[in-house]
């Protein structure tokens, strides 16, 4: 049986691991357009701060090593188009040019996802950036060394945007956080808490405004970045983008199901509605087990999940996802803010009205942990 995958970060390496570890003679081709594989994009705010020294460690696998379980690697190659009922997939060599048409028995579709983009005057400034691959955090990284940048400004309060405004604190920058609702991190935390974090980012020089959407970036005096919100124009010498991700998606379109936010839909065990192709990570949706229902959660660790049961169930439909809670933990100048499930505002807008909140402060630590 051939399959093949499209996309290798985290679903993807780990699908290919999972088909090569438990069934080494399969034939698995690997699809990706970046020059590597297996990126924790989660770690770049580590990386910028100085915790995590080499940006290379933020690898867990590489092109060489599922080459070495017997996997074919096309790094910087990209599939053009995609005929799910011909299993076919048409691919480009990006630096050679040279275009070739794979036939596949089984599809796992890991494309990941993209940075929000707003549509917005000035979006491409080159002086508004990005933070999501391994070559936008070289970029980012390069940009922050410049002595002549102090002034930040990071668009979006959610996980990405928040530790972002922390790290860059930490470097010595004068960050001005920018979050359109009433709250920063509003998907995680309840009012209180995400107040407190406000405090606590505040205590620590970093400028939070909320209900202040951004309306456009232009070239400003003396080499700014003029940054336009609803209120006001700041001059900084740069931005960052973190309005958070969207499925990358495309490929399919029009030959699966997807939802409301074009994300791929996957049964329990991450088949699509077409029998061969199965998603996978952030290009796929997942089960949220305190709706019941699916939904939309871009998570590295759901996409590991999800990434060993395609590479499991592309061989027939044995195990089931055990859906997620989506549990996420931060570590903000000190204090953890960590969640799990819905969050009591959240859980209204879902039409659960008989719920209640409970928050815990303190430090706990189980026996077996070191103190």
């Amino acid at each position: 049986m051939h399959i093949l995958v499209i996309g290798c970060t985290h679903a993807g390496t780990n699908a290919v691991q999972e088909i090569l570890q438990s069934h080494p003679d399969t034939d698995v081709t690997v699809v990706e357009r970046h020059d590597d594989v297996s990126f924790l994009s989660s770690g770049i705010p580590l990386y910028l701060e100085g915790t995590v020294k080499r940006l290379e460690d933020m690898f867990y696998s590489s092109p060489s090593e599922l080459r070495r379980l017997g996997a074919t690697v096309l790094t910087r190659h990209e599939v053009e188009h995609v005929d799910v009922q011909a299993h076919t997939a048409h691919i480009i060599d990006l630096d050679g040019n040279e275009e070739a048409d794979i036939v596949y028995d089984k599809l796992i579709v890991a494309t990941g996802s993209t940075i929000k983009r707003p549509v917005l005057p000035g979006a491409n400034n080159a002086k508004v950036k990005l933070c999501k691959s391994f070559v936008h955090a070289q970029r980012l990284a390069q940009s922050i060394q410049d002595k002549h940048i102090h002034e930040v400004a990071v668009i979006g309060g959610g996980y990405v945007g928040t530790e972002l405004a922390e790290s860059l604190t930490r470097t010595g920058h004068h960050v001005t956080l920018l979050e359109s609702n009433p709250q920063i991190l509003q998907n995680y935390l309840d009012v209180a808490n995400a107040n407190q974090a406000a405090t606590i980012l505040r205590a620590n020089n970093v400028d939070v405004c909320l209900n202040e959407a951004v309306t456009g970036f232009a070239d400003g005096a003396d080499d700014k970045l003029a940054v336009a919100t609803i209120a006001r124009t700041l001059n900084v010498d740069l931005a960052v983008l973190a309005l958070g991700f969207t499925p990358a998606a495309t490929l399919l379109a029009g030959q699966v199901e997807t939802d409301s936010h074009d994300a791929i839909v996957v049964n329990d065990y991450q088949q699509s509605s077409h029998p061969d192709v199965y998603a996978a990570g952030d290009c796929a949706v997942t089960r949220y087990n305190p709706t019941g229902k699916t939904a939309y959660i871009p998570l590295a660790s759901s996409a590991v999940r999800q990434g060993r049961l395609a590479g499991i169930n592309v061989f027939g439909n044995t195990v089931r996802s055990l859906g997620t809670q989506a549990t996420s933990a931060m570590n903000l100048f000190g204090t953890c803010f960590a969640t799990t499930g819905l969050t009591l505002q959240n859980a209204f807008h879902q039409g659960l009205m008989d719920c209640h909140s409970t928050t815990w402060r303190g430090t706990w630590r189980p026996a077996y942990m070191p103190s």
